[in-house]
């Protein structure tokens, strides 16, 4: 199956281990995941805060680009699936928009076909093969799925199974053979880039998370978006210091925990660049040889 991959301006930079994982993992899945040529950033807040037809013009003309190649967009950051899916649905919903758009960018674009979440492209087209893929079933894991503001909401635009408990990610922490635990905050807002612009809100929306993924009884929260990872990732030792008790909760991408199951080594789905350390988990756990066992060439 062949998609338009989007990677949108974080994918190379702060979300690399996403991008790293999800290009590993797709060949052994049977997914074609072929980068949009000539792509542009969608504008993400930047654009949306400045000017609504900025803001529906730039993800459209990456669109069209994908729609000339016959392809569906692959969007593995929530931001830039939002961004799209408004240009989608803006555009199937008003002629009007539909024809200024078109003017604005130069170019015919019908959304002939339907935008969708990298999430959602694994969910669909893998899952069967991926149990076949296995080879390291991550049994005894619980993990706290994380969806984020984005991934499930506006609902008019934003198809997620469910905008309040969704269980995309759940199911697949459950077919890599580890436990999704229940909680409360699966689609609470981690702040975006509040933790950086305005510190005392931002920082709250991620201790609450992080907490509440402890409370949970959670030994690592898994995500499907860059900012989200940055935040509940980085912002983990600042946190701790603050209330006198470290987090030490590792934050995982779905694919990264998918490569696992399927023994692929860690450093080649960017799991050793975490700034919360997310190697011993996965060794304790057995899931990844020991630095000790790995030299002497003992089992994992």
């Amino acid at each position: 199956m062949r998609y338009a991959y989007y990677p949108g301006c974080s994918l190379n930079s702060s979300g690399l281990e996403y991008n790293m994982s999800a290009q590993a993992i797709a060949p052994l899945l049977g997914i074609d995941l072929f980068e949009l040529p000539e792509w542009n950033c969608c504008g993400a807040s930047s654009a949306h805060l400045q000017d609504h037809t900025l803001a529906l013009a730039l993800p459209a003309r990456n669109l069209a680009i994908g729609e000339d190649l016959g392809l569906s967009l692959a969007i593995p950051c929530a931001a830039c699936l939002s961004r799209c899916k408004a240009t989608e649905h803006a555009v199937r919903s008003s002629e009007e928009t539909h024809t200024l758009i078109e003017s604005l960018i130069d170019r015919p674009y019908t959304a002939a076909y339907p935008v969708k979440s990298l999430l959602e492209v694994f969910i669909e087209s893998s899952m069967d093969l991926l149990q076949d893929k296995i080879t390291k079933p991550l049994t005894g894991l619980k993990a706290a799925a994380y969806y984020g503001c984005l991934q499930a909401r506006p609902t008019d635009y934003m198809d997620m199974d469910d905008p309040e408990y969704p269980q995309t990610i759940d199911i697949i922490i459950e077919a890599v053979g580890a436990e999704p635990v229940d909680w409360a905050h699966k689609t609470e807002c981690c702040g975006n880039g509040h933790p950086t612009a305005y510190p005392k809100i931002g920082s709250r929306l991620v201790n609450r998370i992080l907490k509440q993924a402890e409370i949970s009884g959670a030994e690592c929260i898994v995500c499907a978006c860059p900012m989200c990872f940055f935040n509940l990732d980085m912002r983990q030792k600042a946190l701790g210091q603050k209330r006198g008790r470290p987090f030490n909760l590792p934050v995982y991408y779905y694919t990264q925990l998918m490569g696992i199951a399927m023994g692929l080594p860690p450093q080649k789905l960017g799991i050793d660049k975490h700034s919360v350390n997310a190697l011993d988990l996965l060794s304790q756990k057995r899931y990844i040889p020991t630095a000790g066992s790995a030299a002497e060439g003992g089992p994992a």
